[in-house]
Order: structure tokens, then sequence, then C-alpha cells
């Protein structure tokens, strides 16, 4: 087994007297795509937002690819390889569609607009966004502003920005909602392009059974913010905790199922 790009160590959250992620110690490798299910309030979104950086640890440890980034702000998670793509798009609306990827490109390159920048320097981040946009099957609005693209079009942006972000590690929560058939197939074609990379790792959360048996490599179960399986997703799926807590399936119902 390789050695893990992200991990979290007894990683906990309390809200009041609530705890949402209860000393949760998993591992996440290269090449590897997880899924992270369980019902809702399991504590799966909260999970990425501590992983993130959106909310900061009552205890615990986060580490990426050897750096402790428990208590990095959002802006350094995301410089030291953490990409992230929100249920609720984060775009520029007033501007392009290229526009917003070229933002990205520049900024991943450290180069702003400004009277010292060569065409040349300009004319290669034009063309990196293209390319990032014809992956995501964009090409034909960059021209558009993202205010007037549809929602799906508006979730294929997003993930050309985190492509663009060129992060070790991909997050996706529930990337699909939302969307057409049509527009989720083109979706999930991209989150299996990024899989491919054998360098980086995805973490996904979703509720639809046929994405996660298609994409996964490995299912981890959250349960009242407590880990409660971890493993290849026939096994997973198989399995009685899992049947209970995550498809409601009380142990009757698996005998008779």
């Amino acid at each position: 087994m390789s050695i893990p790009l992200l991990s979290t160590t007894d990683l906990t959250v309390r809200f009041g007297g609530h705890i949402a992620v209860d000393n949760v110690t998993t591992q996440f490798h290269p090449g590897e795509l997880t899924a992270i299910v369980g019902p809702n309030g399991a504590g799966k979104t909260t999970f990425f937002n501590l992983i993130s950086g959106q909310i900061r640890a009552s205890s615990g440890q986060v580490v990426l690819n050897g750096q402790d980034i428990s208590r990095l702000p959002v802006s350094a998670r995301t410089k030291a390889g953490l990409g992230r793509a929100f249920q609720l798009t984060n775009l520029f609306p007033d501007l392009t569609v290229l526009e917003n990827i070229r933002l990205v490109v520049q900024a991943k390159a450290n180069k702003g607009f400004n009277l010292w920048s060569t065409a040349v320097a300009l004319t290669d981040i034009t063309a990196k966004a293209q390319t990032i946009l014809a992956q995501v099957r964009l090409e034909h609005v960059a021209k558009q502003p993202v205010s007037e693209l549809p929602h799906g079009d508006q979730r294929k942006l997003e993930v050309a920005i985190l492509i663009a972000l060129e992060p070790k590690v991909f997050m996706f929560d529930e990337p699909t909602a939302g969307m057409s058939l049509d527009e989720a197939d083109t979706i999930l074609d991209l989150i299996a392009d990024l899989k491919a990379r054998t360098e980086c790792t995805v973490l996904l959360v979703e509720h639809k059974m046929d994405v996660i048996r298609t994409l996964a490599d490995r299912i981890v179960v959250l349960h009242n913010g407590q880990l409660v399986a971890d493993g290849p997703p026939a096994e997973v799926m198989a399995s009685a905790i899992v049947q209970e807590a995550y498809l409601g399936l009380s142990p009757e119902d698996q005998m008779h199922g």
C-alpha cells in the first residue's frame, strides 16, 4: 500500500453538546476514489469541512502529503494541495467562463494582470484555460458570462476551476445534485478522468448508489459522526451495519431481503 496522501487522526468537532464528527481516523491514498456515505445528518459534509478548513476541529489532526494542516486556513490548505468543489457554486458571475478559468490559472502560476506581463505569458495562460474548458466540454460558451449559464454548466465550470488549481486531493460534495442525467454523466466522466491520475486522490460525498458502484474503489461510512465501515464497495454495502445505518434496513428486513 502506498503512503497516504491525506489522513485524519481522531478528528472531532463539537457544536455545544453535540458531537458532529467523532474521533474519525482514516487515510486516503494516491490513485484511489473514496466514496463517503451515510444517512442525512451522519456528518459527511462536516467531515469535508474539517478537512478543507471551513470548520476548525475541536481536536484531532489532518495531514496532507506529510504536512500537518490542522490549523491552516482554507487558502493555505488550497495552496498545499486540497481542492474542494461545493454544492453551491462559487464563481464570478459577471465574468465570462474563460475569464473565470484564466484567473485561476494565473493565480496558480503566480502571474497577475499588470503592465509588465508579457504577451507570451498571457497567451500561454489563455491557452491553458482553453484546454481546461475543452476538458469539461465548455469551450462553446467560453465568451458567455457565468451568470447566463444553466445550472449544469455552472457545475462543469466549478470542476474546471478545480482542475485549474491542480490539487493533489479532489473533494466533491454531491457533484451531480440538481442535474439532468446527461449533465450528470458529463460530471461523472470528468471525475472518472481525475481518478485515473494515479498521483491524486478523489473524495466523493454521494447518495446515488449507482454512482458509488461505478466510481468508488472504496467506501467509508459515517453514522452519527462516527466511522462505522471502511473497505471495498461490495463488502461494505453488504455489511449489516451499513444495511441498517445507510439503507434503513433492520436485521429482520435483511433476513427477508
